[in-house]
């Protein structure tokens, strides 16, 4: 198999709270469209009420709030397409 097509899906979310800002692995909660999940953002300089890009329980990204719109607007016409893998 050829690993050139291969890639990772990040879900755009906003971050609510800060839970530990003093620790090394920062954690906040950020809600994904009405769903809140704890998400690590020690590797991104993310707060309160940012947008953050997250894969596997970690932010990878901070983006802006149109970017976040335009990302859940793409995967909701993904959602809609009725896409198979054949």
């Amino acid at each position: 198999m050829k690993n050139d097509k291969i890639m990772c899906l990040a879900i755009p979310g906003k971050v609510i709270k800060v839970v530990n800002p003093d620790d090394l692995i920062r954690q906040a909660i950020v809600d994904f469209g009405g769903i809140s999940k704890e998400i690590c953002i020690a590797w991104v300089d993310a707060a309160e009420g940012d947008y953050i890009l997250a894969h596997a329980g970690m932010a990878i990204s901070v983006i802006d709030k149109e970017e976040a719109q335009k990302t859940v607007e793409a995967l909701n016409l993904v959602d809609q397409s009725n896409l198979s893998i054949s």
